[in-house]
């Protein structure tokens, strides 16, 4: 409880000053200081961040959506080579006797062209997402370190009122007893 006293204004600290001092010990005023300051940040900046976050989430889970319907599509395509494909062995059997190694070469071409389209689609999938979530990532450290710097500045400005001013000044001139105290 002492150290919580000594943090403050100190009132006997100096002799000469009377009724009112500053404490000069730096260690301890500045935890409170602070912690003040991290308090309103978390008290003002809460509400604004919760609100990026919401909207970031939309646009993330819109991009996820986008993503599945390109899945969609290449499931699709899939689907319509694997028909392709299904075609592609009944006119093997057919043409057996004509050039076996023909249709088996055919056939791995479109194998590969297909997994390779779908490995393509994928590819982008994901570095779509990662790009989205890093740039959301940035925007919300950019958005809230504006939030936190303006709510900082709110406070220290509204912390000088003038009538705090001229208790100040009073308690100053005060100290010095300037030629027209007597």
């Amino acid at each position: 409880m002492k150290n919580v006293n000594d943090s403050f204004v100190s009132l006997g600290h100096w002799p000469s000053a009377g009724s009112f001092g500053f404490n000069t010990d730096i260690l301890a005023t500045n935890p409170i200081n602070l912690s003040v300051v991290l308090g309103v940040l978390i008290f003002l900046g809460k509400g604004v961040l919760n609100d990026l976050l919401d909207n970031r989430k939309q646009r993330i889970l819109s991009t996820i959506q986008n993503s599945e319907e390109l899945r969609r599509g290449a499931i699709e395509q899939l689907e319509r080579a694997r028909a392709h494909l299904r075609k592609v062995e009944m006119e093997a059997d057919e043409y057996r006797m004509n050039g076996y190694s023909e249709i088996e070469r055919e056939k791995a071409n479109l194998i590969n062209a297909t997994s390779s389209s779908l490995e393509q689609l994928e590819n982008y999938k994901n570095e779509t997402l990662h790009f989205e979530q890093q740039r959301a990532i940035n925007q919300v450290r950019q958005q809230v370190f504006q939030q936190a710097l303006q709510g900082a500045l709110g406070t220290l400005n509204s912390c000088l009122n003038s009538e705090l001013h001229l208790r100040t000044i009073s308690a100053n001139i005060g100290i010095l007893g300037g030629p027209w105290k007597k």
